[in-house]
Parts: C-alpha cells; structure tokens; sequence
C-alpha cells in the first residue's frame, strides 16, 4: 500500500512536467515562426493605375510592366530592363507605413526591406532598412543588401493607395525570390518602425510574374524538434527516473529497463538537440534562454548518476557530478 501511495504522489508531478515540457516548445515554435500566413491569391488582375499623375521620372514613363496581386490587395509591378529591375509595390494605405522585404531564407531577420510612409504633414519618405533582428533597435535604417541604383526611389498616394517605386542593379537578374509583405498603423518615429499590424512571406518568380508559399522546410523541423523534446524529456525520461525510484524491489528488471528507457530518452533528447542547433542557425533565431536551457540539461543528462553500473569507475562519476552537477 505504501509503494502504491508512493506512485499515486509522482503521477501529478509527472503529469505537470509532460505540460511545461509541450508548454516550452510550443511557445517556442511560435516564436520561432515570423513567415506570416501565406493568403491564396485568387485575383489575377491589377487595377489600372495611372503613374503618370503622380510619381516622379522614371517611374511615369515606364509601359509594360507585369503586374501581380501578391497579398490581400498588395500588387507588385515590374520590368527587368537588363541589369536593371524597376519596382512599383501598391498597397492600401491610410496612416502608418508599408514595406517590401527581400530574404534569403524567407526569414524577418536578416534580410533587406524598402519602406515607405507619408508622414503627419504630408511628406513621403522611403527608405531601405536592414533587418538585424526582431527588436526595434535592431531594424537599421539607410542599411541593407538591396542594390539600389542611382535613380531615387519615390512613394506616393493615389486616392486610398500608396505606392513605393525603386529600381535595383543586378548582375543577375532574379528568379525565385523570397518576399516579404508587411505594414503597420503608427507613423515611425525618429525613422524607428512600430511593429507591424499583419505581414507575409512569399516566393515570388519574377520569370513568370507568379507567386507561392515559402519553403515548409523549417515549418517541419521545428515540429520534429518540439515532438521529439516531448517525447524524449517530457515522457522516457521521467519514466525511466519512476522506475528507478519506486520500483527498485524488482531486482535486476528495474536496473535493466532504467538502463534501456533512458539510453533510448537520452537518444531522444540528444535528437532534439541537434535538431534544435540546426533550427537556431537556419532560422537565425534569437532564442538564447531556450537554447541554453537545452544544452544545458543535455549536459547534466549525460552525467546521470551511475553508480549503479560496475563498469563505471566511481572516480568518473564524481569528476562529472562535480563539473555537471547532480
């Protein structure tokens, strides 16, 4: 009765562990993920807008621009004129500002973005950024990897639009391109952006003027890494640790299946691990509390008390309790 008590106490506290475990990677595999929802464009067509009679040479002489809804009512037109690419992105707009960004990966962080917003009294300005970070010290104004040629970019309103036009010197001229969409409703202040309302990630081809979804890749590892540091820490583990602690008077079988189900947890957890590594630098994720939680228990986690085993000198396992701690 008494070891049956004994197991009836663990069970909450081991249940209370397996929900901060998927709790953790959870949160984490929402913070980790900024691609945005991508919106299914079913509209093929863009409005007729005149430039003309509001934006400023070259932007008002160019024809034959390919034109592509690519979000919500966001349009992209473009000529790729040899080295040159001209840009116009037209967005819906009142107050705030919009913005295009161009990513390697599909990722915030790290990539280059022009913005444009007309301010409180009534002057337009667009500007490149560079993308550090998610925080807003780390969005760099008059920074970025956007090859800018010597013509000035323009923003401007038309009725309830705003449009941002550039043009961009490439040696090679794009092809699949990640983009992202986004736009917040605060005027920037000291050219410092609020945090944008909505936004998108998109694969734009610009050798068939069409759009897709970003890579699922990452999407994927990091659901692997989350089931698998569920599976591995919020379940084997403190399984094999209740078998070692209540149920010691099935001697040798709990030695053996402690042994076996926590190779196979630590196998698990290891897995999580790497793969988290992986994420951190693809991702460039600034997760560092996470991360070095995860090292660390992986660490301590290989210094597992086994004292039990007589193959393992005493002597090493003091020397690694002592650096690992218990």
């Amino acid at each position: 009765m008494a070891k049956s008590g004994s197991c009836t106490r663990i069970w909450p506290s081991f249940v209370r562990l397996c929900l901060l475990n998927l709790v953790l990677n959870f949160k984490t595999t929402a913070l980790a993920d900024d691609t945005g929802t991508v919106a299914a464009t079913t509209e093929n067509t863009c409005k007729n807008t005149n430039y003309q009679t509001f934006l400023p040479p070259p932007y008002q002489n160019i024809s034959h621009m390919i034109c592509t809804p690519v979000w919500h009512t966001f349009e992209l037109r473009y000529i790729m004129n040899g080295d040159t690419t001209t840009m116009i992105v037209s967005a819906p707009y009142t107050i705030g500002w919009v913005g295009i960004g161009f990513s390697r990966d599909g990722m915030m962080v790290g990539s280059s973005a022009m913005v444009g917003w007309i301010s409180k009294h009534g002057h337009g300005k667009i500007k490149q950024f560079y993308l550090r970070g998610r925080r807003q010290s780390e969005v760099i104004i008059d920074k970025g990897e956007l090859p800018l040629n010597n013509v000035p970019p323009a923003v401007a309103t038309n009725g309830a639009e705003i449009h941002l036009a550039f043009q961009l010197q490439t040696t090679t001229p794009f092809q699949k391109q990640p983009i992202l969409l986004a736009f917040g409703s605060k005027y920037p202040q000291n050219h410092h952006l609020s945090n944008h309302e909505d936004k998108t990630a998109i694969v734009f081809d610009f050798s068939a003027g069409s759009t897709g979804p970003v890579s699922h890749e990452l999407t994927q590892m990091r659901t692997k890494h989350g089931i698998l540091g569920i599976i591995g820490w919020g379940l084997i583990l403190p399984v094999g640790a209740i078998i070692a602690r209540y149920f010691r008077h099935k001697d040798p079988l709990w030695l053996y299946l402690h042994a076996i189900i926590q190779f196979v947890g630590f196998t698990f957890g290891l897995s999580t691990v790497i793969l988290g590594l992986q994420l951190y630098s693809k991702m460039h994720a600034h997760i560092q509390a996470h991360r070095d939680i995860c090292i660390d228990l992986k660490t301590k986690e290989g210094c597992q008390d086994p004292k039990n085993l007589e193959f393992v000198p005493q002597l090493v396992w003091k020397v690694g309790t002592r650096i690992c701690g218990h």
